[in-house]
């Protein structure tokens, strides 16, 4: 089912990859070889190649790549060009570890109880064997949040990301009345978690950082990682490879350690989208739990005992 000629470059550190080496170049030839001498940290990196090879370099030869330059508010909400997000969750993989949800809420210092990823024990019938379902913001081609949004701080991208500008929010909460998931959330307090220097800069519809009392949270995509070539935060922190992220537009998505092409994976593995008959047209896909990875019962230790079991 690996598609190993699928490009990835979008998807990783795009200034490594550029220059990533074949395993076995000589010294003359290796372009990680710094220009001073380095000392080998022993830790070993895995990286694509140019001719899609995985290769592994110690991490001393990695060069650090240039931050990118601060983006307009017009730029953060028109979105990156030529590109059309998609996720897809393998539930066949989900252990409840739970990692996705702790990534991203360190990155976006998001409040405990405010979780923009959720991890829901759901249950079709009394019949049917019970599995782990990790939820996140929809980012619909339809959204019905953009539509009662009165003073558009939700908002659309031309990459197909729904995204929210904090400096806009007036706390109506109508797009939370709308969203058929469940997938946002209401900064009732003003947070506590976020370092002083944060909370004192600017909101960025990227980041979604810094979060403030009286508006509306949710899962973005993490654009400013993908604007880097990173993965997403839930997808990279998974070590059961349960996310994968990529454009549609190349057809291609991938866990880090695996790419697929897109439309193969979601025919051949039955594919589908939550709610569809409501029209929203969903850009996150789930593959059904079949032949599991692990029990259910491996991870209800770490769900709350009310939040087990949703029909």
């Amino acid at each position: 089912m690996e598609n190993k000629n699928t490009s990835r470059r979008d998807f990783l550190l795009s200034g490594i990859l550029a220059t990533a080496a074949l395993t076995g170049c000589g010294e003359a030839e290796n372009p990680f070889l710094p220009e001073a001498e380095v000392a080998l940290t022993g830790e070993k990196v895995k990286l694509l190649s140019v001719t899609g090879e995985v290769i592994e370099i110690d991490k001393a030869y990695l060069k650090p790549v240039p931050a990118m330059p601060p983006l307009t508010n017009e730029q953060e909400r028109m979105g990156i060009e030529g590109k059309k997000f998609v996720m897809v969750i393998d539930l066949a993989r989900c252990k409840n570890l739970k990692k996705c949800q702790e990534s991203c809420n360190h990155a976006h210092f998001v409040e405990e109880g405010q979780s923009w990823v959720k991890i829901h024990s759901m249950q079709e019938s009394d019949l049917t064997a019970p599995y782990w379902q990790p939820t996140t913001c929809m980012h619909c081609d339809e959204p019905p949040c953009v539509k009662v949004c009165p003073v558009d701080a939700t908002f659309k991208r031309q990459d197909g990301i729904v995204a929210i500008d904090s400096d806009r929010c007036i706390g109506c909460r109508f797009c939370m009345a709308a969203c058929p998931y469940s997938t946002r959330v209401f900064n009732w307090e003003e947070p506590t978690n976020i370092p002083e220097e944060v909370k004192q800069q600017h909101y960025s519809c990227e980041t979604s950082v810094p979060q403030k009392k009286g508006t509306v949270g949710k899962c973005d995509f993490c654009p400013d990682m993908v604007r880097k070539g990173e993965l997403p935060h839930c997808v990279s922190a998974c070590p059961n490879g349960v996310f994968m992220f990529g454009d549609i537009n190349e057809d291609s998505v991938t866990n880090g350690a695996e790419t697929y092409r897109f439309s193969d994976l979601i025919r051949d593995k039955a594919g589908y989208r939550l709610m569809e008959d409501l029209g929203t047209k969903p850009s996150v896909y789930y593959l059904p739990p079949v032949s599991r990875n692990f029990p259910y019962e491996s991870g209800i230790e770490n769900q709350d005992p009310q939040d087990l079991h949703h029909h």
